[in-house]
């Protein structure tokens, strides 16, 4: 049992005894917080990703002018580029100007980047994305979204929830969302909706006025080397919820989350739980779903019955969006407004997002990159295959992860009629010879091929054209790879 000692002793300022996390000042970071002084200026190392686009896009709404860089041109350069954001494609130590107040990085970004090494040359403080994060949001009373899965989902959710309210809040999500327009806005209210990720701790940035807890099990072992201190670190953060008087919101469907919030509620933290289970105070007591969408009815902690209706399937997002409703509700967001909200979302960008369709077959792309993921989305798939033949194509993400997960991914991907893998994608990982996607192939039930991303359109044309559904999952560039696919359909004319 974990005492009340283990969540509270994890509060900043951070000591070499306490949790690893990417905001202790480094060979990277030089700084674990926003300045107190008055930022003007930023750059911003790898402007181009989910995350860090959504620093930027803050950053420029907030009036400072911002530089960045990145190494190659993508989606999320443009928009910030019509907000006057000046950013080049490569690493130049010259991007990084010398009248700029402050430096920001994810922990992609190396020591040896030049401009790592010209921030330290100028004196520069260098924070993590998090802390950026933190300090551009300011006063605001944070609803932060963490768990293993669903952190994107979830907080998109809300922020259309929040909306729906008449509430406009400010929000930082990790992708792109049709829906919000945009990953990230400063809003015109009280409130901010952030995704905490917890893949290199950097969350205790954060001091959420409400925390949702989707689900917690091992990942991003890369990091954390153990699931003991990944739970250390999450503990850390829960220990924040101490200085606004906050509530974790944790669902008691998943072991992980469910055990954790027990932990929290003996160490004196405000707990409430969502799901199907017995101690949940916002539960499940029918399903209607169906292939076309969620429908749940639940009993609310004051004993009235609610109908959550969602258009996005998977028995996952019903969860999520639970979490939103317990959530909202705590801060007093009008139920029936939070609940048309929630029945609008539409999913956000690679969650279960149809692709396209040529005759009966679907083409779906998903993030899914852990084996729960994948059994989730393959779960969903199902459903929409609705009795015809499920492929699964997956590219496993990081050496680190496939290693430690190669029986659970075949397991996962052993639901599908048929599985087809990709190489590994590295990211930002050194090749590792002793893992291979081969490996998860010969233990996936049936077997399973292994192709390179050029052979998969030709390839599921000549043999999937019959599936009413191929799911395409990974976080890595199989992304790129879903129009090839919908093209060979076409040309074959399945």
């Amino acid at each position: 049992m974990t005492t009340s000692s283990d969540f509270l002793s994890h509060l900043r300022p951070f000591s070499p005894g306490e949790v690893r996390t990417m905001l202790r000042p480094g060979a990277v970071v030089t700084a674990a917080a926003w300045p107190e002084e008055n930022v003007r200026k930023i750059h911003v190392i790898r402007i181009g990703g989910a995350g860090m686009s959504a620093v930027a896009r803050l950053a420029l709404e907030a009036g400072l002018e911002v530089t960045g860089s990145e190494s190659q041109e993508g989606r999320f350069l443009p928009p910030l580029r019509e907000l006057g954001a000046r950013i080049t494609v490569g690493f130049d130590a010259d991007s990084v100007e010398e009248d700029t107040d402050l430096v920001i990085v994810s922990t992609a970004v190396r020591a040896d980047n030049p401009e790592v090494r010209r921030a330290h040359e100028l004196s520069i403080p260098v924070i993590h994305r998090a802390a950026g994060l933190a300090g551009l949001l300011g006063e605001h009373a944070i609803i932060a979204v963490a768990g293993t899965h669903g952190k994107t989902t979830t907080s998109a959710m809300a922020t259309l929830a929040l909306r729906a309210a008449g509430v406009e809040p400010a929000w930082a999500v990790g992708a792109a969302v049709a829906q919000l327009g945009a990953n990230a806005s400063q809003g015109a209210s009280e409130y901010a909706v952030v995704e905490a990720d917890e893949s290199d701790g950097s969350f205790v940035a954060f001091a959420p006025s409400v925390l949702v807890l989707t689900n917690f099990e091992a990942d991003h072992l890369d990091f954390h080397g153990t699931e003991q201190n990944l739970r250390a670190v999450l503990s850390a953060f829960a220990a924040r919820l101490a200085e606004t008087n906050g509530t974790l919101v944790a669902c008691a469907d998943d072991p992980g989350a469910h055990a954790f919030a027990l932990d929290a509620r003996d160490a004196g933290l405000r707990v409430v739980l969502y799901g199907e289970h017995s101690e949940a105070t916002w539960r499940i007591v029918a399903d209607h779903s169906n292939a076309s969408g969620a429908h749940v009815q639940v009993v609310a902690p004051d004993g009235q019955n609610v109908d959550l209706a969602l258009r996005v399937p998977g028995r996952h997002n019903v969860l999520n969006g639970l979490g939103v409703l317990a959530a909202l509700d705590i801060l007093g967001i009008e139920r029936e407004s939070a609940l048309a909200g929630l029945a609008e979302f539409e999913g956000a960008d690679r969650r279960f997002q149809v692709a396209g369709e040529v005759n009966d077959v679907a083409v779906i792309d998903d993030y899914a990159h852990h084996p729960r993921e994948v059994a989730a989305a393959l779960a969903a798939g199902r459903e929409r295959a609705e009795g015809g033949r499920l492929v699964a194509v997956f590219q496993p993400h990081l050496f680190s992860r496939t290693k430690a997960f190669t029986r659970e991914f075949a397991e996962a991907l052993s639901l599908a009629d048929e599985a087809v893998l990709l190489p590994i994608y590295s990211a930002r990982e050194d090749f590792d010879p002793s893992i291979r996607s081969e490996d998860i192939a010969a233990l996936v039930d049936g077997g399973a091929r292994v192709l390179e991303a050029d052979d998969v359109p030709n390839y599921l044309a000549e043999h999937a054209h019959d599936a009413r559904v191929i799911l395409m999952m990974g976080a890595g560039d199989i992304v790129d790879v879903s129009p090839h696919v919908l093209e060979a359909l076409k040309a074959r004319g399945a």
